[in-house]
């Protein structure tokens, strides 16, 4: 083999990321097509929420193991099996899609391979985050995590328009194809790089089953109140972001077109590649935990704003604005994580950590349309319970319910929030909690990147 070419852990963090960044896209590419392809052919709108649900819910629960095996595994080679198995699910849709005249592809399949992805996705999180905190040198965690939370912006401007105009030139088998292509993107980068796992020689006890492993990360979080705090402040807000990814398109088409919603997406796209970017470049206030609670509270008051009145301009602003604090938010909680976790722990606590902080996603995608459609609609149309007091401040008609339950959902974070903050625990997370990794370290002093060949 050739002699291998030493780099800096940062170097070595972005080649992984770029990979990762173009295998999101061409998954985001092929759920947009999915999507469209199901609520086409059947006209359902719970058949279409149902994706999302599947996409969430099988992680969700396989998250405890995942993250243990994470922990035993090589994170590199851990990595590329989540991709490689994501990439499967492709292959059968494209096997299933090859000829269309068969009509092979049903609903339900679209449902169970989507749960396998979501199951290879709770393998690819807390293995690409534990990584990166052995990649990256401790001081820049806030600025690697705003650069991961680009890709996700990327997506979500690139994918619905990229999206559409596929549909029309190369159909459903040519969004396939090149999501199949993304992901070999992904696995060369990944094997353009290898770094060193963490010392697991720590850990004093013998070994243990895989399920023992498991409840590892909910022992360490038990054992760290603040921590746990943290957890919880997030699953009430995902439970209002879960909200709002299902009814801001009804509420947008409730008084404006198709093309308005296209508008509005894209707009609120815009907003967290740009709060990415700041992210990136700052890489958060020194102390973490402010920003959480200063973005969490633009969001809240945000949501009133969003929801008074049923305009493009105000809605589209207000979208524009809670996106670009997400990758503030989600930028100082990462670091906060990756510092007050030993390395060698952290696919099992994150692991935990994810499962917990979006265990309110699944209920929300099902509650979202039965509160609108038979509650909050009913209150503030012309006549309703509602319609002489709150109509008055909001309006009545189609869509305004839905604008008042994202008031109520912008007060909501903001009530969340005070009792957070009211937490002495999480107040003080950062100076109670010592850091895994010293100031100055650079965990990825081993890391090489492997010319080609």
């Amino acid at each position: 083999m050739t002699h291998l070419h030493r780099i800096q852990g940062m170097r070595a963090f972005l080649t992984i990321w770029a990979g990762q960044t173009v295998s999101l896209l061409g998954s985001s590419l092929t759920s947009f097509a999915l999507g469209v392809w199901v609520y086409q052919r059947t006209g359902s709108v719970t058949k279409f929420a149902l994706i999302a649900f599947f996409a969430s819910l099988p992680g969700l629960l396989v998250s405890p193991v995942a993250g243990a095996l994470v922990d035993r595994w090589d994170r590199r080679r851990t990595l590329i099996l989540s991709d490689s198995l994501a990439a499967v699910t492709s292959v059968i849709l494209l096997v299933l899609l090859w000829d269309e005249s068969r009509n092979l592809l049903e609903v339900w399949h679209i449902y169970v391979l989507t749960a396998v992805s979501s199951v290879s996705n709770a393998l690819q999180w807390p293995a690409f985050t534990a990584a990166t905190t052995l990649l990256v040198p401790k001081h820049q965690y806030g600025r690697a995590s705003g650069l991961s939370q680009m890709g996700l912006a990327l997506s979500q401007i690139l994918a619905p328009l990229l999206g559409a105009l596929m549909l029309q030139w190369v159909r459903m088998r040519g969004i396939l194809i090149v999501d199949l292509a993304t992901f070999g993107v992904a696995v060369l980068a990944l094997l353009a790089v290898r770094f060193r796992e963490p010392d697991r020689t720590s850990e004093k006890d013998a070994p243990r089953s895989l399920w023992q492993e498991s409840t590892v990360g909910w022992t360490y979080l038990r054992q760290r109140p603040g921590l746990m705090a943290l957890l919880i402040l997030f699953a009430n807000t995902n439970f209002n972001m879960g909200m709002l990814q299902a009814l801001l398109p009804p509420l947008i088409l409730s008084f404006a077109s198709s093309t308005s919603l296209g508008t509005v997406l894209s707009i609120a796209g815009a907003g967290m590649l740009a709060g990415t970017l700041a992210m990136g470049v700052w890489g958060g206030p020194k102390r973490r935990v402010h920003g959480i609670f200063a973005g969490l509270l633009v969001q809240g008051l945000i949501l009133l704003v969003g929801g008074w009145q049923p305009s493009v301009l105000l809605v589209g602003t207000a979208a524009f604005v809670f996106l670009f604090t997400l990758p503030f938010v989600n930028g100082c909680s990462q670091a906060i994580w990756q510092a007050k976790v030993p390395p060698g722990l952290q696919g099992r606590v994150f692991a935990v950590r994810r499962m917990v902080a979006m265990s309110s996603m699944p209920a929300a995608y099902f509650l979202a349309g039965p509160l609108a459609d038979r509650v909050f609609e009913p209150m503030l149309a012309p006549g309703g319970a509602l319609s002489g007091s709150m109509g008055a401040l909001i309006g009545v008609g189609k869509g305004r319910g839905i604008g008042f339950l994202f008031m109520l959902l912008g007060l909501l974070v903001v009530s969340g929030l005070a009792v957070a903050v009211s937490y002495p625990r999480l107040r003080q997370v950062e100076d109670e909690l010592p850091d895994t990794v010293p100031d100055g370290a650079t965990p990825a002093a081993g890391a090489v990147l492997l010319p080609n060949g």
